[in-house]
Formats: C-alpha cells, structure tokens, sequence
C-alpha cells in the first residue's frame, strides 16, 4: 500500500496547495542605486546590498520612477528628518520580479507601482479602518528605506499597487504621490456641484486641475505667473486668477466650496479664506513651512474649515489610479534617463520643470 498516498489524503487541503505551489521566485543580488551621500550632495551609482526578502514584500524592478519636489526637500533635510545615505524617489513604476511566501494578490511580472510608504504596521487602529497611510509606523519609502532612484526597489504587498492595463505606464509615476495627495480631499470634500479653487499650477497643482475637471466641478485655478494662464485652461480650468491681485481675490469673495493649496509659499492666506462660501474649506497639500495665520471670526462667522491630509491609503490609491486610467489623466511630464539624476534635480530645483520629471531606468 502506498503509505504517502494516505498521509497525503489525511493532509489538510491548504497543506497540498503549498506543496504543488510553484517556488517563489528568488530575490537577485545584482542591486545598484542612486545614492546620496549627505545633504545637498551629487547621487552617485553604487551597488547596493537589499539583503533578504522578507515574507510580506514585494520586489520590483524599477521602469520609471517620478521625480518628485518631496524627494527634494529629503535631499537637502529641509524637514529636518531625512537620513543619509538615502536613496530617492518614491513614485514607481515597475514589475514584480520576487515575492515574499506570505504576500497576497500579487503575481511575478505583474506592473504596479510603489508611492509614498513602502509599508505600516497592518494591526494598529488605522492600518484596520483602512486609514493605513495615517498608521504611526509608516514606512516611507525615501526615509530609512531605500526608494525607487535603483534598479530594484522592495514594498510590503499591501503598499504595491497593481496597475489598471489602461493606464499609460511611462507616464503614471506621478499620480502615486502628487496624484493621490490632491485626488484624496476631491475624494473627501468635493462634489461634482461644487466650485473648486486650486491654488499653484505646478506639479501637483496642474494634476489637481485635471482631476477635479474630469469630475465635474466648476473650477479656477490660482497662478502667480501669467505664462501658466493658458496651460491651466487646457488642464481644464473654467477660470484662471492671479494669486497676486488683491482686488480679483475681493472679487471673487464667498465663491468657493472647497480651495485646495498646492503650494509651499505664503499666501495673502486672509484673502484666500475670504473666497470661501459658506462651510467652505480651504485643504492645504503643500508643505509650507511657515505657519498659516488664520482669524478665528473668518471661520466662525461663515462656518468655514482648514484642513490638511498627506497622500491616501492603498485602497484610495487604486480607486485614484482607476479614475485617472478611465479619463485618461496623466501629468505633464519631462523625461530623463535615470544616469542623468543630477541634472534633472537642478532642473525640478530651479523651477523650469513644466510640471513634473520621470527618470527612466537605464542600469
């Protein structure tokens, strides 16, 4: 009698998947990375020790990979927590090439992407309300984790994104930071009645124009260059304001349901608050360092909000990414092989990048 025969059938059925499972495909070793050394310094090509897969992560092989402003103020600590060596980027694009034994719903060879977080803590309150990018042991994937400026880069399957077949793929680093960070309070705050300002029309200011556009809302963008005038029409603004002109801003006085500000300058922040209607809500999204000063009797008196959010949870980021695959949103992108990161750092750095940069890999 065939005893294996019988310890197999007595053998529960989960047991008999995991032995006829294909074996997991091997994490390689051959890893290079753009590396910076310390604040404010040059990236140089070196390779890079990933060491084991763990049994959750993912490993992908990195395509394209966004250049984002945040990857930026992490090169040169203007936030004061960035750790060295780093290495950047955070909006990639790539395919599966090694999973961990415990990952879930992701194939070798599948395209996803990674954004901000690599990872959280999967049991805390937030991680199980779905909130998992407000998790307090988030993994930024740029800050004691090494990003997506490599050949390689590793998430916990959670955090690697599938991506919809429809989706231009060269293109859509972006939208997994820039474009969920202003996706997520359209999301929230918006409706597709509603008259929605976003203030700059820059790298996320430009996508947010595009979102709320495509969702049906009334809306003004808010530049203080006029060359960017026309550009915003074309991304879908109704109307287009200079945020310098004093008496436009009066104009325009109890107009808006929700303004989103994209930018990390100060502001006339009165004037700003002054355009909201009634339970209107100014949502900042750009890192401004300076404190936003705000009259308690601007908000009182009209039941107005300031809010603020960083970028969206896995699931948000799908249902951002499915939006943008089903109107055909894509930033405006500049493209540089991914040898030449220096010199598309001090393209973002200098301003000139119209609107946001994609590294191609090139190792």
């Amino acid at each position: 009698m065939n005893t294996n025969l019988i310890q197999s059938r007595n053998e529960p059925a989960s047991t008999l998947k995991q032995q006829r499972r294909a074996p997991t495909p091997v994490a390689q070793s051959n890893y290079e990375a753009w590396v910076a050394k310390a604040a404010k310094q040059s990236m140089v090509l070196e390779p890079v020790d990933l060491g084991p897969l763990g049994s959750e992560d993912v490993e992908v092989a990195v395509e394209h990979s966004g250049l984002c402003h945040s990857d930026l103020s992490v090169l040169n600590n203007e936030w004061g927590i960035s750790q060295y060596p780093a290495t950047l980027g955070h909006e990639v694009i790539g395919r599966v090439t090694a999973i961990g034994p415990n990952t879930k719903g992701l194939t070798v060879g599948q395209r996803v992407g990674v954004g901000w977080f690599s990872g959280s803590d999967m049991h805390c309150r937030q991680c199980m309300s779905g909130n998992h990018h407000l998790c307090p042991q988030a993994q930024a994937t740029i800050i004691g984790h090494r990003g997506g400026f490599a050949s390689h880069v590793r998430a916990h399957w959670a955090w690697t994104i599938p991506l919809p077949e429809k989706l231009n793929f060269a293109e859509a680093g972006p939208l997994l930071c820039g474009g969920i960070t202003v996706f997520a309070p359209l999301a929230m705050h918006a409706k597709p009645t509603d008259r929605v300002g976003i203030i700059g029309i820059g790298g996320l200011g430009h996508m947010a124009v595009k979102f709320a556009a495509a969702y049906g809302c009334d809306v003004t963008a808010f530049t203080s260059s006029e060359s960017k005038f026309d550009e915003a029409r074309g991304f879908g603004a109704n109307q287009v304001v200079s945020s310098k002109d004093s008496a436009a801003l009066k104009k325009l006085g109890g107009r808006f349901d929700l303004l989103i500000s994209t930018v990390n300058v100060k502001l006339d922040w009165d004037a700003m608050i002054g355009t909201l209607a009634p339970n209107g809500r100014l949502h900042v999204v750009g890192a401004v360092l300076e404190p936003i000063p705000v009259s308690a009797f601007s908000l009182i008196m009209q039941q107005r909000s300031v809010s603020g959010s960083p970028t969206g949870s896995p699931a948000a980021i799908e249902t951002m990414l499915d939006f943008a695959a089903r109107h055909n949103i894509a930033p405006q992108t500049e493209h540089f092989p991914m040898s030449q990161i220096n010199e598309a750092f001090a393209r973002l750095e200098s301003g000139k990048a119209r609107y946001r940069i994609v590294l191609d890999a090139d190792f």
